[in-house]
This record gives structure tokens, sequence and C-alpha cells, in this order.
């Protein structure tokens, strides 16, 4: 099995020690990479963190994002998990996103984009912005969750997974590690 470090980002809106419904999908899909990987996860609940708004890598006294940034950059593997409000994800999965944006001009010595090499597997909808940012995303590397049209039931509520949810899961985490063990052996071509 790999070796392989992850860094696990909870955009709820809800601050610890609330419970989250993004929080109960994420640990699900920490548990599934467990089982195809030998992982080491480190997870952060944005919220309840003072993420500045920009789109810098440091916005300066009191930002805690650059400690945040760096845990991401050292990670194989990040996992953002955010809820989806009228089917849009959270303001904090969107702040991350913004923040994120500053790899964009950073890049290694060959010229690829620092985050080239890495996965990202989503618990929501991210992929696209994950991918122009340099994350490589695995086949069918997203779960999510909302439940049936107006149920007013709450993930985190359920009694047991329902198992069409734990199938989703389980199928991101086999990609994800996949695809990171390629990538640790192999990175992606330098432009030119």
């Amino acid at each position: 099995m790999p070796d392989l470090s992850v860094v696990a980002l909870n955009c709820t809106l809800t601050p610890s020690p609330g419970e989250s419904s993004s929080q109960k999908l994420l640990d699900e899909v920490l548990a599934e990479l467990s089982a195809h990987a030998s992982v080491t996860p480190h997870v952060v609940r944005l919220v309840d963190h003072d993420v500045k708004p920009g789109v810098e890598a440091d916005m300066g006294a009191g930002d805690e994002w650059p400690e945040i940034r760096d845990r991401i950059r050292a990670a194989d593997i990040l996992v953002v998990a955010t809820p989806t409000w009228l089917g849009h994800m959270s303001s904090v999965a969107q702040r991350m996103l913004e923040r994120l944006d500053a790899e964009l001009s950073e890049t290694d010595d060959d010229g690829r984009p620092v985050m080239f090499g890495k996965v990202a597997a989503v618990v929501a909808d991210l992929r696209q912005s994950l991918n122009d940012i340099g994350f490589g995303i695995p086949a069918q590397g997203s779960v999510y969750w909302n439940g049936g049209a107006t149920s007013g039931v709450d993930y985190k509520d359920l009694d047991k997974t329902p198992e069409p949810v734990a199938t989703a899961t389980a199928t991101p985490a086999r990609s994800t590690v996949h695809l990171a063990g390629l990538l640790g052996a192999q990175q992606y071509p330098a432009n030119g």
C-alpha cells in the first residue's frame, strides 16, 4: 500500500465543535482512502480559521491561509468537502478557491504549475476549478449527497450510510489513491 499524505478541507459553514454533514461524509471518504493506502490525514475546518479574502498566497497580518497552503503544497492528496446551497458550493469553499488562485502563477523549476502531481478528491462540485489550478482529478473522483428533494433530512442525521453513497465513496477513494501513486512515481511532463 502506498504511503500518502492527505489534507482534507471541510468547507462547512458550521464552526467546531458543531456537527456537520460535510464532516460526516468527509470522514467516510478518509476511511475509504485508508482502505487503499496508508494515509496520514490532516483535517482543516476552514470556517474555524481566519482566511482573509483575496487571491494572493498571503493577505497579511492575521491571515491563516499561508499555513494551510503550506500543508496543501506538502500533501499528495487534497480532499475538499463542501455543502451545496442552492446548487452551489459554500461561500467558504469559494473563498478557498479564491486563495488557491495564487497557485496559478507559481511554477516549479521545470515550468509546471506547483500543484501538478497533486491529486484532489471532491465531496462536492469543485472539480473544474481544482483541475484548472493543476490538481489531477481521478475518474469519478467526487461524492455527494443531497437527499430526496425537500426531504428535510441532513446527512449527519442519517442512522446509516445509504448503499449508493457508500459505493460512491469507495470509488473516488480507489481512483484517488491510484492516480496519486502514478503521479508519485512519474510526474506530468514539463512544459517545453
